[in-house]
């Protein structure tokens, strides 16, 4: 992927910035050596790194507002940061750019159960959003897969969903309001304590915009009573593409489980060596979970259990206790973590419709063959978020170039059959290049028009979701 190359103005000035981030923060606030500032040189797309110019580590909004301030008085691109879980290289820095890490905001500044909202810091982990109310009876729902790390300030720049936005839905059905600081310093607040703001969709801009926009420092979020009840089943099949139509069968007949979740046989067994989760040997897996009252439970898996047995399924098998969903879970959730110990992999994230899953996955299959590299499918089945992981070996010369191609065609598959680039991960630098692919000109200025209202200079998160050639035009005009 290529990366503008640095200004040499902001480079000379290096010394000049740190003393002057050092008159708002304090000293352990600011890393600029170059050995320290490699910590920060990629997120969890790793194959692209490059370290970046400073980095900084604020502890509150108005600290944020003083160094956005600085960074555009000086011309100096910010690159936002949250746990640095991107898979799509949303937090890659420029070498000439300052990182800016919400890690130390991580506080919970109001609960009110009432009203049924938290407002919290935006460098908490998405977890700990849960572990401050779980007490109480009551969770946020959202539940990406790196949960455990991930922060809820990437969660709104990326828009995040997790297993069970099937019912609960992703990160903007669940955000209520927002703190912004502008790349000028400027904060303003964005929606708030209640169901909808009047006028413009703002929060809906910023919410999925990438650190394109402004640096979200606090969020009010909406916290949910938990159910009473819930309970997973397994469902096996010996094809793909069966277990895809069986998918689209349950979403048809009305059903709204908490979670539908795939994975194929090599995920299967990659997750199984490593969670011992007690997953069946097939070709393909579904976990189908549903909640409620016991009775809704029965009724529930009862309808899903005869839509699937019309498929003819290899395994049909209700959990029989909470131990054996919660592992039922570590499985799924350590797909990611479980499949980097035996290989260097690309998770994409295209969205399609439902019914279109046979076939987008007989696609795949089609260009791992073609490509002559494996991909394990693992994603939330439900509303169609695709997660191929490609597999290859970084120390091969070529083979990332080769993985990239074929990241490329299957996400072009996924707009094809009239789905999305980005369902969760984000474009980031991964579908920088294709955005011309889903987006006509026209639409393209639009976005980008949007971009020169919050962020006239161009100075946030430089060189992610837009092609090159459009960001330095831009960049070049703001200035």
């Amino acid at each position: 992927m290529e990366m503008p190359k640095p200004d040499p103005l902001v480079l000379d000035r290096k010394a000049e910035l740190v003393s002057r981030l050092l008159t708002v923060l304090p000293e352990d606030a600011v890393i600029s050596d170059v050995e320290e500032t490699r910590a920060y040189e990629c997120d969890a797309l790793t194959a692209y790194r490059c370290p970046p110019l400073a980095a900084v580590l604020p502890r509150s909004t108005q600290e944020v507002s003083d160094v956005l301030r600085i960074c555009h008085e000086m011309d100096v691109p910010v690159v936002p940061r949250g746990s640095g879980t991107s898979l799509a290289g949303g937090a890659l820095p420029t070498a000439d750019s300052v990182i800016l890490g919400v890690a130390r905001l991580t506080e919970v500044l109001e609960t009110d159960y009432d009203d049924r909202i938290i407002r919290v810091q935006t460098g908490r982990t998405n977890l700990a959003v849960t572990g401050a109310v779980e007490a109480d009876d009551f969770f946020y729902a959202p539940d990406p897969s790196s949960q455990l790390a991930c922060a809820i300030a990437g969660n709104i720049a990326m828009n995040s969903g997790g297993a069970h936005c099937l019912k609960y839905g992703v990160t903007t059905n669940n955000l209520l309001g927002v703190t912004l600081v502008q790349m000028d310093g400027t904060v303003v607040e964005i929606g708030g304590a209640h169901m909808d703001a009047g006028g413009l969709d703002l929060l809906g801009v910023i919410c999925g915009s990438e650190g394109q926009l402004g640096v979200v420092t606090e969020a009010t979020l909406r916290i949910l009573p938990k159910p009473e009840g819930a309970r997973p089943v397994l469902i096996g099949f010996d094809s793909l593409e069966v277990a895809g139509a069986c998918v689209a069968d349950i979403i048809k007949a009305g059903v709204l489980p908490v979670a539908i979740e795939f994975m194929d046989r090599i995920i299967i067994r990659i997750v199984e060596d490593y969670a011992k989760a007690g997953y069946p040997d097939c070709e393909a897996l579904l976990i189908v979970e549903v909640e409620g009252s016991d009775d809704e439970i029965d009724e529930q898996l009862s309808l899903i259990e005869e839509i699937a047995r019309r498929h003819d399924p290899v395994e049909l098998r209700q959990s029989q206790s909470s131990d054996e969903a919660a592992k039922i879970w570590l499985g799924r959730k350590s797909a990611f973590g479980a499949t980097g110990r035996i290989s260097d992999y690309m998770c994409l994230d295209g969205t399609i419709p439902v019914s279109e899953l046979p076939r987008v996955l007989a696609g795949i299959t089609e260009l791992s063959q073609k490509y002559g590299l494996a991909v394990g499918n693992v994603f939330h089945a439900g509303d169609g978020n695709m997660h191929p992981l490609i597999m290859y070996d970084a120390n091969k010369p070529g083979d990332l170039e080769l993985c990239e191609a074929l990241g490329a065609e299957i996400l072009k598959l996924c707009v094809d059959v009239g789905g999305c680039l980005t369902g969760e991960h984000g474009v980031g630098i991964e579908k920088r290049d294709l955005m011309t692919h889903q987006f006509a000109a026209v639409d393209m200025e639009a976005q980008m028009r949007v971009k020169d209202v919050f962020d006239p200079k161009w100075l946030l998160n430089p060189a992610k979701v837009f092609p090159l050639d459009t960001t330095a035009e831009r960049r070049t005009a703001g200035h």
